[in-house]
């Protein structure tokens, strides 16, 4: 199989190219903003040794994360594989922060996926060993959220896990796992494809967006 991954969701960008269970190429780079200025040319390098009609899928984070840069990924998902006819898997964002933090979990722990709304709240998801979710997702502050996690040893893995640490104290460890990379969740989506359980790419939003439409005009005023 040769799949392109995407993210541009989170306070990263990346891309990777899997061929056959190998990551063959990568690029990643963490940026608050500028992934529209950014995904393409890293799609480029990456697959400069891969034909695009090569391609047996392409996956791509669909949030929760930036409104802007969930669309700015599904939008170049969606038309690379367009005129190829290809399958699009979708990855939540949680999901791909949570899959890499799998090989660090010990011990019975829960994994805690947490990432930065850059608001008060975090977005939040709790998954057992195996990638199956024991939450749903949520948006919270660091101090609601713990109300909500399970008791027990837990794993924190994400870019919005600092303030969970400061409250958790000795009973959570914080795992490797940062920002999501195309090179981590590339695997994870070729799972699904193989299993036939690939998720089609639906934008996952946890709160409306900060862009409101302008009140309409009356009269000539």
């Amino acid at each position: 199989m040769k799949l392109l991954a995407l993210d541009s969701a989170s306070t990263a960008c990346s891309a990777a190219v899997l061929v056959d269970a190998a990551v063959v190429a990568e690029r990643f780079e963490a940026m608050a903003r500028g992934q529209a200025q950014a995904l393409m040319p890293m799609i480029a390098a990456v697959m400069a040794d891969v034909p695009f009609d090569a391609l047996d899928a392409v996956a791509v984070t669909v949030g929760p994360g930036a409104f802007t840069g969930v669309r700015i990924g599904l939008a170049a998902a969606r038309g690379l594989t367009l005129a190829r006819g290809i399958p699009v898997i979708g990855i939540t964002t949680l999901e791909a922060v949570a899959y890499p933090a799998l090989a660090e979990l010990r011990d019975g722990a829960a994994l805690v996926a947490a990432v930065d709304s850059k608001r008060a709240e975090i977005f939040v998801q709790v998954f057992d060993d195996s990638l199956q979710a024991l939450t749903d997702p949520f948006a919270a502050t660091p101090s609601d959220a713990v109300s909500r996690l399970p008791k027990g040893p837990l794993l924190l893995a994400g870019d919005g896990t600092e303030g969970l640490r400061a409250l958790l104290g000795a009973r959570a460890r914080m795992s490797r796992s940062g920002a999501p990379r195309a090179s981590a969740f590339a695997r994870l989506a070729a799972r699904r494809v193989a299993s036939g359980h690939a998720a089609p790419p639906r934008p996952f939003y946890m709160r409306p967006p900060d862009a409101r439409p302008m009140p309409e005009r009356v009269g000539n005023g």
